[in-house]
């Protein structure tokens, strides 16, 4: 299969899911209209917006795109999918925070990064957790419990997570371009989304109830 094919299937896929889970598809994300609520993967292509999986709302994109085929078929296709949320509560208790899997990385930078250890091995030999320099990462290690800690190891493949600009993303390292393995990506990332806000729940942190907001798509309630 050349690689404009390969890239023409996989949008149709990714087209299909929109469809059939009744989500905004388009080749191309762009910007919310004036005064409307901040749009999520902006400028992502093969974006989806909506109720991404059962009680999870949000957008997904391609991400980590590359040039692959041949002399004469070449086309640029995704090796990840991204997926973001807006989650200005989860903000609220760590601003900024990073989980990246160690597995494909041969070194990651920690620059500029406060690593943050957890009492679960399997974690961290599995996931290098870092918060900004200038945030305390009590924090994080206060809000993970160790039933999160050991779901986050039940994950197959590659896998990103964090909270930046007060959105939830996750980063999916695709092993296949299929509508199957994007199925797996937004089912993941809508349990991570529920395991987060259940962490909240239970240290008694007030969280909006999911709804179109963490997609962008409306205002966030009020009071």
């Amino acid at each position: 299969m050349g690689a404009n094919q390969e890239a023409e299937e996989w949008a149709g896929a990714v087209r299909r899911y929109g469809e059939r889970h009744e989500l905004k598809y388009e080749p191309v994300g762009g910007i919310n209209p004036k005064e409307g609520p901040v749009a999520l993967c902006v400028g992502g292509t093969n974006r989806l917006t909506g109720q991404l999986a059962e009680g999870f709302w949000g957008s997904c994109c391609d991400a980590d795109e590359k040039e692959m085929g041949s002399l004469f078929s070449k086309a640029v296709l995704p090796t990840a999918v991204l997926v973001k949320a807006h989650m200005p509560d989860l903000a609220q208790v760590v601003p900024a925070f990073n989980v990246e899997s160690i597995e494909g990385h041969e070194a990651l930078t920690q620059r500029f990064a406060r690593k943050v250890e957890f009492e679960s091995i399997d974690f961290n030999k599995r996931f290098l957790a870092t918060v900004p320099s200038e945030y305390d990462p009590v924090a994080l290690r206060e809000l993970f419990s160790p039933g999160f800690l050991e779901w986050t190891t039940t994950m197959t493949g590659e896998i990103d997570f964090g909270i930046n600009d007060r959105q939830l993303w996750f980063l999916w390292h695709l092993r296949e371009r299929s509508e199957e393995e994007l199925k797996a990506v937004l089912g993941n990332a809508g349990e991570l989304f529920r395991r987060l806000q259940g962490e909240m729940d239970e240290s008694g942190i007030n969280t909006y109830p999911p709804g179109p907001w963490h997609a962008g798509l409306e205002p966030f309630p009020q009071g």
